[in-house]
């Protein structure tokens, strides 16, 4: 499958919208997780749609919440737009408690369309390979970077696996799996 232009306009304005992130503790510009999520999606059999979500499945987050999902439905379609919302587990500031919040996507993952499933679930197995690599380089230190702390943090990751093993069961799931069975206890 060949990507559009479209693709291309997605990966500017993700970039320019992330600029100044970087990865939680340490200095790798967040366009690499993005990027890496959208690869993931592709790799998963994802189409351009699902890719272009992987790319700004972060922008209403962590970028300017509802309006800037109001200009990812003009730039991107509605079907993108839809994939950015339901990744998103907060719309306001400061974003509500940590444990209630990922208890209340945790709740509502099953609900959503594969479509979408598919994007969370190439975040999420990112998200779980930086922290066991970052675990294994640096250690327990690791868990301070977490608003849910070490018990939290693995707490929520078994559970997306969870949860995935059972709503998009394949490779993607298995490597969820696979990754979250090699955190601590």
């Amino acid at each position: 499958m060949a990507l559009s232009k479209l693709y291309d306009e997605a990966l500017v304005y993700a970039s320019d919208l992330h600029r100044t992130q970087v990865r939680k503790g340490s200095e790798t510009p967040y366009i690499a997780h993005l990027l890496s999520v959208s690869s993931r999606v592709l790799s998963a059999g994802g189409n351009e749609i699902q890719a272009i979500a992987g790319l700004l499945h972060d922008a209403a987050e962590d970028q300017g919440g509802q309006a800037t999902l109001k200009e990812v439905r003009k730039r991107f379609g509605g079907d993108v737009a839809q994939i950015v919302a339901d990744c998103t587990d907060s719309w306001v500031e400061p974003k509500p408690a940590w444990r209630p919040r990922k208890e209340a996507y945790l709740s509502l993952l099953p609900k959503k369309a594969p479509s979408s499933l598919l994007v969370s679930l190439a975040d999420k197995v990112d998200n779980a390979e930086a922290i066991l690599n970052d675990y294994r380089n640096i250690g327990d230190q690791l868990w301070d970077r977490f608003t849910g702390g070490r018990d939290g943090t693995i707490w929520y990751y078994r559970k997306l696996s969870e949860i995935f093993d059972v709503v998009l069961p394949g490779p993607l799931a298995r490597q969820l799996a696979m990754t979250v069975s090699h955190l601590p206890s």
